[in-house]
């Protein structure tokens, strides 16, 4: 039943979604004709070589509203932006309570073992594309933005991605990717599930073997503070691999990295 509510109320999102869209582009439109104003009124005083007080006043009040029509986009897009955070939690809810539920027990034949590419290409597009936080003016990063680490009374949740500390099989131990399944408080200890399906084992951790990874991306080019520094020490997964490794940062990066596909595409000529 709560498979089939999680299933309504997704729907009732994507079309809230579609609406805030159809919005940010009316609005988009609507402002255009007052960019081209502002761009035609600078060309105007470059021609004549001079700013009259006719022209100040026209571009005060030009760029006004222009700033009033970007605020009004951007609450609009930051309300898409909600949906689709609730979307995906939906989402993330509803696998995590079909498992609970049994519908991928022992009792079933097993499944088929996930190829490391295919898992591979998961975790890279899992991370790609991961959501950028973007504060409004003043806001500071939150926790697990980036580099910044979770509060000291945070408990990750089910169907979290955590760095797992456990042994190995020749008894040493290392840092692997993992997934929540549950935390106990009377015990303060978690349950996660080893990522890699190939060795897939649950183990039974204290609270200071987990660490919880990050939620949202910092951006480079606004909130700097949240990258990790050059030569800064961290956990990093070792290539083809769920194993993390001691390293240390080269190059923090310098701008937003997109997903291909929502990189702009460049015409000849006009590149």
């Amino acid at each position: 039943m709560a498979l089939v509510s999680a299933d309504s109320r997704i729907a009732e999102l994507l079309t809230e979604l579609h609406q805030l869209i159809k919005q940010t582009q009316e609005e988009r439109s609507r402002s255009e004709h007052n960019l081209v104003n502002i761009q035609k009124t600078h060309e105007r005083m470059q021609t004549e070589n001079k700013i009259s007080p006719y022209y100040r006043t026209k571009l005060r009040g030009l760029y006004t509203t222009a700033k009033a029509d970007a605020e009004a986009e951007c609450n609009i897009l930051r309300k898409a932006l909600d949906k689709i955070a609730e979307i995906k939690s939906l989402l993330e809810e509803r696998r995590i309570a079909a498992k609970i539920a049994g519908l991928y027990n022992d009792s079933e034949p097993p499944r088929k073992t996930m190829r490391r590419g295919v898992l591979m290409t998961l975790l890279q597009q899992s991370a790609m594309t991961l959501p950028l936080w973007i504060g409004k003016p003043g806001d500071k990063p939150p926790p697990l933005c980036g580099a910044i680490p979770a509060s000291g009374d945070y408990v990750a949740k089910p169907g979290d991605k955590v760095a797992a500390r456990v042994k190995a099989v020749d008894g040493d131990e290392q840092w692997i990717l993992a997934e929540v399944v549950s935390y106990s408080h009377a015990t303060n200890k978690y349950e996660v599930d080893d990522i890699d399906e190939e060795g897939k084992e649950r183990h039974t951790l204290s609270r200071r073997r987990i660490i919880p990874l990050p939620q949202w991306k910092a951006n480079p080019e606004t909130d700097p503070e949240a990258l990790f520094q050059k030569e800064q020490l961290v956990l990093a997964l070792y290539p083809q691999t769920t194993c993390f490794y001691r390293a240390l940062i080269h190059t923090p990066p310098q701008r937003v990295r997109q997903p291909p596909w929502e990189r702009p595409c460049l015409t000849p000529g006009r590149g």
